[in-house]
């Protein structure tokens, strides 16, 4: 079926401007999902909803052509697996594997390894459907977990993790080298169990977006709009033009917090520690600029359902222009530093490289995608208020190395200082926020923002009394750590850090 057919054949979904909504019986699933595939669609989500044990619910999100489109899979047969895409998109692999982890309802992929359980329960407790655990429930055995094993002469292996220096939270490396070179590196993430997804069901739907907020800290703006975006559409209401405007400010700031973030780690984890307390004072003078417009120095609740939580202050427009002034100045500076320094250019030239045909075929996405020419960008491939009335250049590169992905943080940072400028300069007159009523028992939603990692979603259905059925929150990282796994390919084991770096993927969005 072509891709028109199937979106004349869906409804709209509440949510996020550009969604539609399909049922597809269990004998068409992957047939659908193989158009999808041929339509050079991208896969943005999968997970489990309805009760898991009577009645499930399988549900994957797809991005194509300027639309999007959640499919809805109802299971009939309890006693089957229901088909599994990850030959189609290879990302959807551990997705599946988390849906049989924390619903108890698996696929036909043969790897049914767990993914997120990590022996912290009983392989026959469903966490978002059975009772709480007691503290005094029997500890269960720690799990065989098969790591692909990389034999031949020379041939070791290095274990990296849980545990890491620092406050990095943890995740699980096991290389295969000989000498120095990466013959294979496999993942193992998910260690730290916070309950995210269970935790929504027990909070107010007009609260939970704080709780979204903080699914991913470095993207709260990205998670609470989706939340938002979701909760809106589904209670049918449209936000004040001032509000739109004002969440797009937040997620540019967002954005250029975290490259200066980035740029300045990766300068350090080449050797150049200049770079570092360079973009780490830049950074912190964007983050007391933003404490000063607008109360707090990360917009943890900035945007909440109806609108925002907060409005600039009177003096927030002409500090955030002079501030984001004097940021753009220096870091033409700093990016010239970085261009010409010898050392600085070797590290990051030629490692970790993605080729544009592996991106495609592995669903890289964000800001890793563009500087591997994945030229995606939902700002403007699927864009809402008021990105659809402040065009954004898309920032694409084709070497996908790390020299790439630091040049697009480069890019991306004057592109949104460019946009801040434009959404201050337009900025509407008028409330920011809307009261709005809540959603009705079973009704559902989505939201879909481009955060500064990738796209970010969260798929919501309403309970009885304004409480909270299901929500998924779903982070790009989950697309991006298995290409990790390949970027380091024959590349030495020092390097890791500087490409893990150069990619800076969300550990914690997979703690669900």
């Amino acid at each position: 079926m072509t891709l028109q057919a199937l979106f004349e054949r869906s409804e709209a979904h509440p949510g996020a401007p550009g969604l539609r909504a399909l049922t597809v019986p269990y004998e068409r699933w992957q047939e659908v999902a193989f158009d999808l595939s041929v339509a050079d669609a991208r896969l943005v989500a999968l997970w489990a909803s309805g009760d898991t044990r009577t009645a499930p619910l399988i549900h994957a999100a797809f991005v194509a052509e300027g639309a999007g489109l959640v499919l809805t899979l109802p299971m009939v047969d309890l006693g089957e697996p229901y088909p599994g895409i990850e030959e189609l998109f290879p990302a959807a692999a551990r997705m599946q594997r988390a849906v049989a982890d924390l619903s108890g309802v698996r696929s036909t992929d043969p790897d049914t390894r767990p993914w997120l359980r990590h022996a912290a329960w009983q392989a026959s407790y469903r966490p978002l459907i059975d009772p709480p655990l007691l503290a005094t429930t029997t500890e269960p055995p720690i799990d065989s977990y098969d790591f692909v094993r990389v034999e031949g002469d020379g041939v070791h292996e290095i274990a990296v993790g849980p545990v890491h220096a620092g406050t990095i939270e943890p995740g699980h490396f096991r290389f295969s080298v000989v000498g120095e070179k990466v013959l294979r590196l496999e993942e193992r993430l998910g260690y730290v169990h916070k309950g995210i997804e269970l935790r929504f069901t027990q909070l107010p739907i007009l609260e939970a977006h704080r709780l979204a907020a903080r699914v991913s800290g470095d993207s709260a703006v990205a998670f609470s709009w989706a939340y938002c975006q979701a909760v809106e559409g589904m209670a049918n209401t449209e936000i004040p033009p001032r509000a739109a405007w004002l969440r797009a400010l937040y997620l540019e700031l967002e954005r250029v917090a975290n490259h200066l973030g980035d740029l300045g780690a990766l300068g350090n984890d080449a050797g150049f520690a200049f770079g570092l307390a360079q973009f780490s004072r830049l950074k912190e003078h964007l983050l007391r600029a933003s404490q000063q417009a607008f109360g707090q120095r990360y917009l943890m609740d900035a945007v909440m359902p109806g609108g925002t939580q907060r409005d600039i202050t009177r003096m927030g427009i002409p500090m955030l222009r002079r501030c984001l002034r004097e940021i753009e100045h220096e870091v033409l500076t700093l990016r010239t530093i970085y261009d010409e320094h010898e050392g600085v250019r070797d590290r990051f030239t030629g490692a970790g490289t993605v080729t544009p045909e592996l991106a495609a075929r592995l669903g890289l996405t964000g800001l890793a995608g563009r500087a591997s020419a994945q030229a995606f960008d939902l700002r403007s491939d699927l864009p809402c208020e008021p990105y659809a009335q402040l065009p954004v250049t898309k920032i694409v590169r084709s070497d996908g190395d790390v020299a790439a992905r630091v040049a697009v943080r480069f890019d991306e940072l004057h592109e949104s200082c460019r946009l801040i400028e434009r959404i201050l300069g337009a900025l509407p007159a008028g409330p920011h926020r809307t009261p709005l009523q809540v959603p009705a028992d079973g009704t559902v939603g989505a939201g879909l923002i481009e955060g500064w990692r990738g796209p970010v979603l969260v798929a919501l259905e309403a309970g009885p009394g304004g409480s909270i059925r299901r929500c998924h929150p779903h982070d790009p990282s989950w697309h991006n750590w298995p290409v990790l796994e390949h970027a380091i390919i024959g590349n030495i084991v020092p390097d890791f850090p500087l490409i893990n770096k150069s990619f800076n993927l969300s550990y914690s969005g997979h703690d669900l």
